[in-house]
């Protein structure tokens, strides 16, 4: 894991395409998820893409899948490069159950078992509520938040429900006090958070544990560059941020791994929060984000 940042420096995760770690140091077992399968959405780029790197380098088999088939296919030989595990590529929409039925048949197929879901895919911009058109804040809803129930229920009854199994979902702090611009996002993510705790109640006696995971800004992701990170990072924003810094993607993966590990074994409903204590002190202000919102790094 690359050591936090002293003011201005540049990590390797900062880079602005996706791509894996040149190295690693294992902060844990190597062998924590030893012949594991994990089943991640949106696992083709960004925050996924770490989260695939470093289970399969702690011995896990990884199905990555996204729209993008593509995407999915080069990233797919570049973590089985590095990590010597295999990685199954599979095109899905999470918005649409039968999609996912066809992929998660295509892994029990593949490697005969599901140990882990990380639920990942999302999408999100910038917009005043009242620019937010209805289709757009219906989409974001649909793919975060049925996106996430969708696969969850594929997942639970092909296998967990008869062979337990870890969730996580991958949340935001966005609804926690209202941040501007972000009423889709942080409107989905909240309904999140709570399925989060609802499926770890009910799904808890067929040992299958839920969790999330909520990080803040993360460099060198596209929704760090489409939500005007480098800008508001360049402009000094970032120094009301406890830790005076953003997240990286390694930082992210290694909650993940906590949470979709035996590390955690007796936690389930439990929302992680990784953001460096942002949420609790971080400017909200409207007329600031309008102007980073109409930056060129901010849009679609």
């Amino acid at each position: 894991m690359a050591e936090p940042r002293s003011k201005g420096a540049l990590l390797p995760e900062d880079v602005d395409f996706d791509d894996c770690l040149t190295s690693y140091t294992h902060i844990y077992s190597p062998d924590l998820l030893k012949d594991q399968v994990a089943f991640i959405t949106g696992g083709g780029s960004g925050i996924g893409l770490r989260i695939a790197e470093i289970f399969m380098r702690h011995g896990c088999d990884t199905v990555i899948a996204s729209r993008n088939f593509e995407k999915l296919k080069e990233a797919a030989k570049k973590l089985s490069a590095v990590s010597g595990r295999r990685c199954l590529p599979l095109c899905l929409d999470v918005r649409q159950p039968e999609s996912i039925t066809a992929a998660v048949d295509d892994t029990l197929k593949e490697f005969g078992k599901i140990d882990i879901l990380i639920n990942n895919a999302a999408g999100n911009f910038l917009c005043p509520a009242s620019s937010l058109s209805f289709n757009a804040f219906k989409t974001v809803m649909e793919i975060d938040t049925m996106g996430t129930f969708n696969t969850s229920k594929v997942v639970y009854e092909k296998y967990f429900q008869t062979h337990g199994g870890n969730i996580v979902n991958i949340s935001a702090t966005l609804g926690y006090r209202g941040q501007g611009l972000q009423v889709h996002a942080g409107s989905a993510k909240a309904a999140n958070d709570a399925m989060t705790k609802h499926l770890a109640v009910e799904w808890g006696p067929s040992g299958v544990r839920v969790n999330a995971l909520a990080p803040g800004p993360v460099s060198g992701t596209e929704g760090f560059r489409r939500l005007g990170g480098p800008r508001g990072e360049a402009a000094g924003l970032f120094q009301s941020i406890p830790l005076q810094r953003a997240g990286n993607k390694t930082e992210m993966a290694h909650c993940a791994l906590f949470l979709a590990s035996r590390a955690s074994s007796y936690v389930t409903g439990a929302i992680l929060v990784a953001d460096g204590g942002s949420w609790l002190t971080s400017a909200n202000d409207v007329s600031m984000l309008l102007g980073i919102a109409s930056s060129k790094s901010a849009k679609l």
